[in-house]
């Protein structure tokens, strides 16, 4: 009964993922089985691979489409684009053993304890351990000396504005402090309200809607820690979220969010800011890419730093990125997803990516061309000296053991009914510090504190410009 339960509950996921694919199916040829690898077609070893992304899903697709057509090793590789529910489809897609064979690592350290992930040091030439050596990082790429994962690009994140409704709002530049960030969205909304046009938006639809606007700030903010984790103490401490709690709150109770922004997710937000409904938000280095392919737009946009507490940086602004593809620890066609992953790494491949705007490329060999990205809007996300890499915390750990709400969720839901923001803060301290000591205790992970860490000294490793 639990494995039909299992299989049925994937089919309705898929089902749904499917439906929310940027793509006209969400597959790529060969797609009449959505998991379970290692099946022949037409005497093909049939690898089937898993990727949230979205932004990027024409380009992919079309790669695929090549290597499928040009593998001289009669692979066929099937790709679906998954949508937010992600994680729980790559959870049940283990349980009732249907997972795919190669899937993107949206969470590094969990697939890892959970036995999802097989190590690759085995396939990698000389060559491309020498090309990656300088670009792993423990708890993201690698586990006692073993690599599971490599870099492709990461996330640069930014405030997406547009130029246009600013100006038309008689506001000269991007606001460099949160209290800047509140009044601009007050005046744009006063200003384009009769267009249907406001000044902020992010997507509340599930917690990312907080994390998306407060993770950067908070981490440029403070040189102690991101993901409400202070690395010098090695314990959470969520007032480093405070101030950007207020401001949304305050932006909601001014009315200078999009209506519905609540229930809105990310590709609809996309969707209005396309049209010229919204003044700015906060996302990531995947944008030039949406607004080229997926919403082609008009608008006159750009990307700025995010504001901070006082408008200067005492951290840094997180790179989200280390891990990105892996191997199913099950899969029956290992050397042939390897294959598959080896082309997806190619230095070609990747530089084309990083060309054409889909990403800010972490490989060395990459970044070291003399190419780089032209596509619209790239210019803004491109690394600062203030951008880094933060090391790997507890915080997706944690929350296996966590009980209660999670700290992105209570925090919006304080934004949109207010309440005892102090107490909320002290309850998640509370939970999570509690919660950590499990995982420590159950052998979870070993990240201790670092009273010598200051996220400032991450700065300029991956760009010396200001």
């Amino acid at each position: 009964m639990v494995k039909k339960w299992m299989m049925t509950t994937l089919s309705a996921v898929l089902a749904l993922t499917v439906a929310g694919c940027s793509t006209d199916s969400g597959t790529t040829k060969g797609s009449e089985t959505a998991a379970g690898g290692g099946e022949q077609s037409s005497g093909k070893t049939k690898v089937v691979y898993w990727t949230p992304d979205r932004h990027d899903a024409d380009f992919m697709k079309s790669k695929i489409e090549q290597f499928n057509q040009t593998n001289k090793d009669n692979i066929e590789v099937e790709m679906t684009v998954m949508g937010d529910n992600y994680p729980q489809a790559v959870d049940i897609a283990f349980a009732s053993k249907q997972a795919p064979d190669v899937f993107q690592i949206d969470d590094f350290q969990t697939y890892y304890q959970k036995g999802y992930l097989a190590p690759i040091d085995g396939y990698m030439s000389d060559a491309m351990k020498a090309t990656f050596k300088d670009s792993l990082i423990e708890n993201k790429n690698t586990i006692d000396g073993k690599v599971y994962t490599l870099p492709n690009t990461g996330q640069i994140w930014r405030l997406v504005y547009n130029k246009d409704i600013f100006q038309k709002a008689g506001i000269a530049s991007p606001p460099k402090t949160i209290a800047e960030m509140v009044a601009d969205a007050k005046k744009i909304t006063e200003t384009g309200k009769s267009e249907g046009i406001y000044g902020f938006a992010s997507p509340f639809k599930s917690g990312s809607g907080f994390w998306r606007a407060a993770n950067t700030i908070a981490g440029a903010s403070t040189n102690e820690g991101i993901d409400g984790f202070n690395y010098k103490t090695g314990q959470f401490d969520f007032n480093m979220y405070k101030s950007i709690a207020e401001a949304l709150r305050q932006m909601n109770q001014d009315g200078s969010m999009l209506p519905g922004v609540e229930s809105l997710d990310i590709d609809p937000l996309r969707a209005q800011f396309a049209q010229g409904k919204i003044g700015m938000y906060i996302n990531h280095s995947g944008e030039p890419g949406v607004y080229k392919d997926q919403f082609p737009t008009k608008e006159n946009w750009g990307a700025a730093p995010v504001p901070t507490d006082d408008g200067t940086i005492k951290g840094a602004s997180q790179v989200i990125g280390g891990s990105y593809i892996g191997i199913n620890a099950d899969s029956k066609n290992k050397e042939a997803a390897w294959k598959f992953m080896e082309y997806v790494y190619s230095t070609d491949l990747q530089s084309e990516y990083y060309e054409k705007g889909y990403g800010i490329s972490l490989i060395p060999a990459v970044l070291s061309s003399d190419k780089k990205p032209s596509i619209p809007g790239i210019e803004g996300f491109l690394p600062k000296k203030y951008d880094a890499i933060f090391p790997a915390n507890p915080s997706v750990i944690t929350e296996s053991s966590l009980e209660g709400m999670k700290w992105a969720e209570a925090f919006s839901a304080y934004v949109f009914t207010g309440g005892d923001l102090d107490g909320v803060i002290k309850d998640l301290n509370t939970r999570y510090n509690a919660a950590l000591e499990k995982s420590k205790a159950a052998g979870l992970t070993k990240i201790a504190a670092d009273p010598s860490f200051d996220s400032s000294k991450l700065q300029g490793k991956l760009s010396k410009e200001e």
